[in-house]
C-alpha cells in the first residue's frame, strides 16, 4: 500500500482520494492553530510556494489530539490559517493522528516510518513526513524540525539538488 490508497475529507467536507497527488512529493503534517509550534505554518507555506510547481503538495492535517490545541471547526481552522499564515496549501478536517481512532492514513505513515527508538506514536502536534512521487514514505521529522531544514530532503526527491 501507498499513501494514494487512502481517502481524507477536506476543510470543506469534500472526500478527497490522495490518489489525486499521483507522481507529486508530498509533505504530510499534522497540525495545531494554538500550538508553540504554529509559527511552522509560515515555513511550511514558504516551502509550498516555492516547490508548488515542481510537483510537490503539503497536506495539513490539523489534530486536537496533543493538548487541545485545535479546539476550532473547520471554518475556524481555515480561517485561521489563511489569515495569519496565507496559508494555500491543501488542508483537511481535523483528524486523530494517534490512538485506536488514527486515521488509516496516519496509522500507514507511521508504520512507514517510525520515530526515535522504533516508537510508532505521533508524540506532538507538527509531526511531519516526506513522501517520494510513488507514494513511499521516505522520512519522519520531529514536530520541533522547521521546515527550511527539510528544504534539501525535498529537492532530492524533486531531482532538484542545485539550490535556488
Amino acid at each position: 500500500m501507498s499513501v494514494y490508497d487512502y481517502h481524507a475529507r477536506t476543510l470543506q467536507g469534500k472526500e478527497k482520494p490522495l490518489s489525486d497527488y499521483q507522481d507529486q512529493v508530498l509533505l504530510i503534517v499534522n497540525t495545531a492553530s494554538k500550538c508553540g509550534l504554529t509559527p511552522q505554518y509560515r515555513g511550511l507555506q514558504e516551502l509550498y510556494e516555492k516547490f508548488h510547481d515542481q510537483h510537490f503538495e503539503i497536506l495539513g492535517f490539523p489534530s486536537n489530539q496533543f493538548a487541545h490545541q485545535e479546539p476550532g471547526g473547520s471554518e475556524e481552522i481555515e480561517e485561521f490559517c489563511q489569515v495569519n499564515y496565507g496559508v494555500s496549501f491543501p488542508m483537511f478536517e481535523k483528524t486523530d493522528v494517534k490512538g485506536a481512532n488514527a486515521h488509516p492514513l496516519f496509522k500507514h505513515l507511521t508504520e512507514k516510518a517510525p520515530g526515535v527508538l522504533g516508537s510508532k506514536a505521533i508524540k506532538w502536534n507538527f509531526t511531519k513526513f516526506l513522501v517520494d512521487k510513488q507514494g513511499r514514505v521516505i522520512k519522519r521529522y520531529a514536530p520541533q524540525t522547521t521546515p527550511d531544514k527539510i528544504e534539501e530532503d525535498i529537492k532530492k526527491l524533486l531531482g532538484n539538488s542545485s539550490s535556488n
